[in-house]
């Protein structure tokens, strides 16, 4: 199973990027239980129905913290702080206490306000979290954090590619692979994921594209199960 890493290789492009306008929604405010200045969420209509709805919640969600992130300027810093409030919820433990319904809010403040302070973290982003409290979505935290990076890679024209590998690669083969995504998308920034699957046995693969919907498969599994193939026989297995 390949696990991912935490931290991605940015490659920023020279000339500005592209400025994005979100569609106009009602507005809602709320301070939260910290004394932090308020902020307010231009968040769209929600649609009803399962998934959909999830998916829709999620991303009005993101679409509304890019929005206040873009508007005051801080659009890389709260992708950063983002992306460590989603390794943050990523812990099963802190995850099931923000959703149990027996913590009262008041103790959810408390923890976020904690937690802003040990990582620095952005007052609008401290706000966001106790906006989703108190309207008992925190729950989606999770999906917003996924919908935000889609979000601020459009706005960025910032193109994801995941490389998965037997070992870490150094950072001289991200940068070239990142070089060569680029060059294959046209895109002005490519950002790099890494995981670690042992089964690839070596070589890499890279997904990119819309969701990961294209894959570069450079790896010995790949060319073992096309070898075998062309025998018609079944899989073959290295033996050391």
């Amino acid at each position: 199973m390949a696990t991912l890493q935490q931290t991605p290789i940015t490659f920023q492009c020279r000339s500005p990027c592209a400025q994005y306008t979100p569609p106009k929604a009602h507005t809602l405010s709320f301070s939260g239980g910290l004394r932090l200045p308020k902020l307010t969420l231009n968040v769209k209509s929600r649609r009803r129905g399962g998934a959909k709805m999830s998916d829709s919640v999620a991303s009005s969600y993101a679409n509304a913290l890019a929005d206040v992130a873009q508007s005051n300027g801080t659009l890389e810093a709260t992708a950063a702080d983002l992306e460590k409030v989603n390794q943050l919820f990523s812990e099963e433990a802190v995850f099931k206490y923000f959703i149990n319904p027996t913590v009262s809010v008041e103790d959810k403040n408390n923890l976020v306000d904690a937690y802003t302070k040990e990582a620095n973290l952005q007052p609008h982003i401290a706000n966001f979290l106790n906006i989703l409290i108190d309207m008992k979505r925190i729950d989606e935290i999770k999906e917003i954090a996924k919908e935000f990076e889609v979000t601020y890679n459009k706005m960025t024209e910032t193109e994801l590619a995941v490389v998965t590998s037997v070992v870490q690669l150094d950072e001289a083969n991200l940068a070239q692979i990142g070089k060569g995504v680029q060059k294959l998308t046209g895109a002005k920034n490519v950002k790099i994921k890494t995981a670690i699957d042992e089964s690839l046995v070596a070589g890499f693969t890279i997904r990119y594209g819309n969701g990961g919907s294209k894959l570069i498969d450079m790896s010995v599994k790949k060319q073992l199960e096309e070898i075998a193939e062309t025998l018609e026989v079944g899989d073959i297995q290295l033996v050391g």
